[in-house]
């Protein structure tokens, strides 16, 4: 994973759809009510199918993540929402969406005491609500440990999220072919990451490195903004005032992208094609219109909330996944990253997020 340590309000974010039989992509789109129409109306959500269809042991999926103050994390809340609403057998029960560790902490301990069938939780730090996640497993509630990995995996019972080396690995690929198609020898490959203290950010970008070596190709001018728009727009024109020259540019985060964007119709800058990142709709259209620098952008979905929901179902039920052999929900899933270009772009439009 992931998206760990994040500064919440500074938080970045892939491949979804788990277990075909078990569940089959359905709709798209939107929500603020509790009405299974309009949560669905603006998320992605999945239908159970096969056995997993029909309507078992009533359940309540309790739900907890940071402040919807980043599209992804927007789009994470309302996913999960819509995702419950598709199960007449579930109950949702979110607890109040923050940014302060304590606070989390508070707002699961009240999901243990309601005693629960199961937890969702991003947290806002993975170590520091390890020990409430012990908690509630201790009290034979399960949890679903979503992108931010906890300490120990004594902590959930399944954690699904994506895959920050593979964004890298993706994005590099993409770069490196298109390069090598063009038949560019020695090209300058700049690289704008998300906050490099951060373990994700540092995954993504040894995956791009690693993936370019591969073409003999290695990264440039590489500068680090922070997961937003403005600090997007700063970085990139600092970058651009330093390279006079790219051939091609990697940004990690397609909310930080409006911002870099901004920066390079600003400065007049138009050799070179860009690679987003995490599957934006913003990002999206543009890819679609072709008429801008950004051809490509990789995978990190905030679909995985809704399969985190569908899983917590199963898992409360004590069922499988109807296409695997097994009888129980695997203990780790991993997303994988697509690269999203012109030519698939109608695919991957309806998974899109808002920026």
């Amino acid at each position: 994973m992931t998206e760990p340590q994040l500064s919440p309000s500074s938080l970045g974010r892939r491949g979804f759809l788990l277990g075909g039989g078990a569940l089959s992509v359905a709709a798209l789109a939107a929500c603020t009510s509790n009405s299974k129409d309009d949560a669905a109306s603006t998320a992605n959500v999945a239908v159970a199918a096969g056995d997993n269809a029909a309507k078992g042991k009533q359940v309540t999926i309790g739900f907890s993540a940071p402040a919807a103050d980043h599209g992804w994390i927007a789009a994470i809340a309302n996913n999960a929402k819509a995702q419950a609403a598709q199960y007449e057998d579930v109950t949702f029960e979110p607890v109040n969406p923050t940014n302060d560790i304590a606070q989390q902490i508070a707002a699961v301990e009240t999901l243990i005491n309601k005693k629960v069938s199961v937890i969702v939780m991003l947290p806002n730090d993975g170590k520091q609500l390890t020990a409430t996640a012990l908690k509630a497993t201790a009290a034979g509630i399960p949890v679903i440990n979503l992108d931010r990995i906890f300490d120990t995996p004594l902590a959930y019972r399944t954690w699904i999220g994506g895959d920050n080396y593979g964004m890298g690995v993706s994005a590099g690929n993409y770069v490196g072919a298109t390069l090598k198609a063009k038949g560019v020898a020695s090209p300058i490959i700049g690289e704008i990451a998300g906050i490099d203290s951060l373990p994700l950010t540092q995954q993504r970008s040894q995956g791009f490195k690693d993936a370019l070596k591969t073409f003999g190709f290695s990264v440039g001018p590489r500068q680090a903004a922070d997961f937003t728009a403005a600090g997007g727009q700063r970085v990139a024109a600092n970058l651009l005032q330093a390279a006079p020259k790219l051939d091609a540019l990697w940004n990690h985060d397609d909310d930080q992208g409006i911002g870099v964007l901004a920066a390079i119709k600003q400065a007049g800058r138009d050799e070179f094609f860009m690679v987003g990142g995490a599957g934006s709709a913003n990002a999206m259209r543009d890819i679609k219109a072709d008429n801008t620098v950004l051809k490509a952008t990789v995978t990190y979905s905030p679909s995985m909330a809704s399969s985190a929901i569908s899983l917590a179902r199963l898992v409360a039920q004590a069922k499988g996944m109807s296409d695997l052999v097994e009888k129980e929900v695997p203990s780790s899933i991993t997303l994988s990253s697509a690269t999203i270009t012109k030519a698939n772009v109608d695919t991957y439009l309806p998974l899109g997020f808002e920026s």
